[in-house]
C-alpha cells in the first residue's frame, strides 16, 4: 500500500487562489485508466502519457493522487524494450495499452523517478528497478545515437527531442522508426545538446542511486558522466555567443539560438559557468527570452523565430518550457527567478479567465486559441471547442504555487517556501508526516505534525530534513540574488 499524500492551499489573493482551484478542478479532466493502472494523461486534446512530460508531470502531481503519479513513471520502466530503448509515448486504445518506439519524445524521467523513490517510502525493489532502467537505456543511446566517437549524440527525427514544426529541423522527417540514422536529409542525424544532456542525466542518477545503495561504483558512473558532460561543451558550446548549438549532419553549427540551453539545465548537464552566461547573456535578455511574456522557444530577434500559434517550438512560449524552467534555474540556484516566471505565468492563465492553453503569445501574454483536438488556430469567439486543461501549464501553475508559497518534497528534504503578499495556509503529507505553514504575507511560521518548529520573514525558502531538522535557507524573491555554488545545492540529476 502507498503512503498517504495529500495537499491544500488556501490564500486571501483571490487571483492566485482561482487560479490554483481550476487547476486542480481541471487536472482531473487528464486521469485516465490504462489497462487498470490509474495514469495522469498531457491533456489539452492529448490523450497519451509522453516520455517528455508525464513523468515530470505524474511526479508533480503525486501529492494528490500517488498512484496515478508513480504509474507515469512505471508503465515507461515496464514497457522499455529488451534493447533498453524506453517509449516516446503510450496511449491506450479499447482498454490495450501499447508503447509507441517512433520517437523518443524528450527525456523528462530520472528526476521524478528518483523523487518518487523518496514519497513511496524507500522502496528498494522500486530503486533497483529504476538504476536497471536507466542503465540499459543510457547503454541503447550509446549503442545507437553515438555516431561520430566524439561523445556527442544524435536526434534522429523532429519528434525525439519533441520540437513539433521547428525550422532548426528542416527536412528532418517528425518519425524514425529505425534505430540506424536517417539519409538523405539536409539536417539529420543531429548531433544534439537534448540527446547528449539525457544520457548525463542518466549516468548521474544512477551514479546517486549507487550512493543511496553504498554502491562503490558511484565514483565510475560520475566519471562517465563528467566525461559525456566535456564532450558536450567541447563539442557543441559556443563560448564567444554563451549558449548552446547543435550540429547538422555535416557538421556545421545550426546557428539559430534556442531555448534548449535551458533544457540542458534541466538535465543538469552544464557547468555553473555556463549556465551563468546564458541566464545572464540570453535568458534574461529582452530582446531574446525576457519578452513580456518569457520563454519564447527560439530567441525572438532570431531570423527564426515565428510567433505561431498552433504547436510551434519555432516560437511561442510553451507550458512545458514553463513547467520544465523550474528544475533547470534551480539546479543552478536562480530560485528567484523561477518565482518571477512563474507570477509571469499565473497572471496570464488569470486573465485569461483560467483557460490552460499549451503556447502564449510572447508579447501579449494572450493564449493561444487552437482546436481541442487538431490544435490548429481557432477564430476567437467561434463555436468550434477550443484547447484546455493542458496539464503542463495546469501543473506548472501548481508547482510555481508550491515553490513560492508551499510544501515541496525534493529528494527526501522538505522545501518550505515562504512567499510574500497575501495571508495564506499551506499543508501538505508526505514521507509519513504532516507539514504546514501559516502566513501573514510578511512572516511566517513552519509546523511539522502539529509542532511549531520556527517562523521567518517571507521571501526565503527553508530546506529541512523529513522531522523538520534545519538544513539551508535560500532566498527566492530578490531578483538579485546571483546564482548559488554547485556544493551548496541538491546534487544536480
Amino acid at each position: 500500500m502507498l503512503p498517504e499524500t495529500r495537499v491544500r492551499f488556501r490564500t486571501a489573493d483571490e487571483k492566485l487562489q482561482r487560479v490554483y482551484d481550476a487547476a486542480e478542478e481541471k487536472c482531473l479532466l487528464n486521469l485516465k485508466d490504462f489497462s487498470g493502472s490509474p495514469v495522469l494523461t498531457e491533456g489539452g486534446g492529448y490523450e497519451k502519457i509522453w516520455l517528455e512530460t508525464q513523468p515530470m508531470g505524474g511526479e508533480m502531481y503525486a501529492l494528490r493522487n500517488l498512484e496515478a503519479g508513480l504509474n507515469n513513471c512505471l508503465l515507461f520502466m515496464r514497457c522499455q524494450r529488451e534493447d533498453g530503448r524506453l517509449p516516446g509515448s503510450i496511449q491506450c486504445v479499447n482498454g490495450i495499452t501499447e508503447p509507441q518506439f517512433n520517437k523518443y519524445q524528450g527525456f523528462c524521467f530520472p528526476f521524478p523517478a528518483l523523487n518518487l523513490y523518496y514519497l513511496i517510502g524507500k522502496d528498494t525493489d522500486y530503486l533497483a528497478q529504476l538504476k536497471e532502467t536507466l542503465v540499459r537505456f543510457e547503454a541503447c543511446l550509446r549503442k545507437t545515437r553515438s555516431l561520430s566517437g566524439n561523445g556527442l549524440l544524435s536526434s534522429f527525427c523532429v519528434y525525439d527531442t519533441g520540437e513539433d514544426n521547428a525550422l532548426r529541423y528542416g527536412d528532418a522527417p517528425c518519425w524514425w522508426e529505425e534505430d540506424t540514422p536517417p539519409e538523405g536529409y539536409q539536417v539529420v542525424p543531429m548531433a544534439s545538446m537534448d540527446v547528449t544532456s539525457w544520457s548525463i542525466s542518466a549516468l548521474r542518477t544512477v551514479a546517486q542511486i549507487c550512493r543511496i545503495q553504498q554502491d562503490s561504483a558511484a565514483e565510475e558512473w560520475d566519471r562517465k558522466a563528467n566525461e559525456t558532460a566535456e564532450a558536450l561543451r567541447r563539442g557543441l558550446w559556443n563560448e564567444q555567443k554563451g549558449a548552446l548549438y547543435d550540429r547538422d549532419r555535416n557538421g556545421k553549427p545550426i546557428d539559430i539560438l534556442c531555448h534548449n540551453t535551458l533544457r540542458c539545465m534541466y538535465w543538469g548537464s552544464i557547468s555553473q559557468r555556463m549556465a551563468d552566461r546564458f541566464v545572464r547573456e540570453h535568458l534574461l535578455n529582452p530582446a531574446e527570452f525576457w519578452t513580456p511574456f518569457p520563454l519564447p522557444s527560439v530567441a525572438a530577434n532570431d531570423p527564426a523565430f515565428r510567433n505561431a500559434p498552433e504547436n510551434n517550438w519555432s516560437g511561442q512560449p510553451e507550458g512545458l518550457t514553463y513547467q520544465r524552467a523550474i528544475l533547470a534555474l534551480e539546479n543552478y540556484g536562480y530560485d528567484p527567478i523561477v518565482t518571477r516566471l512563474g507570477q509571469k505565468l499565473i497572471d496570464a492563465v488569470e486573465k485569461s479567465g483560467c483557460r490552460f492553453t499549451q503556447q502564449y503569445d510572447p508579447f501579449t501574454g494572450r493564449p493561444s486559441l487552437v482546436h481541442a483536438e487538431t490544435h490548429q488556430p481557432v477564430v476567437p469567439g467561434s463555436s468550434e471547442p477550443v484547447q484546455d486543461a493542458y496539464g503542463p501549464t495546469m501543473l506548472a501553475c501548481l508547482e510555481y504555487i508550491a515553490h513560492r508559497f508551499g510544501i515541496h518534497p525534493h529528494l527526501g528534504k522538505v522545501w518550505f517556501s515562504l512567499g510574500s503578499g497575501e495571508p495564506y495556509e499551506y499543508s501538505a503529507v508526505f514521507y509519513g508526516h504532516e507539514y504546514a505553514i501559516r502566513s501573514s504575507g510578511k512572516r511566517a511560521e513552519i509546523i511539522v505534525d502539529g509542532k511549531a518548529a520556527g517562523a521567518w520573514d517571507c521571501g526565503i525558502r527553508v530546506v529541512t530534513g523529513e522531522t523538520g531538522s534545519l538544513v539551508r535557507i535560500l532566498p527566492i524573491e530578490d531578483s538579485r540574488q546571483s546564482a548559488g555554488s554547485p556544493d551548496q545545492r541538491e546534487p544536480v540529476c
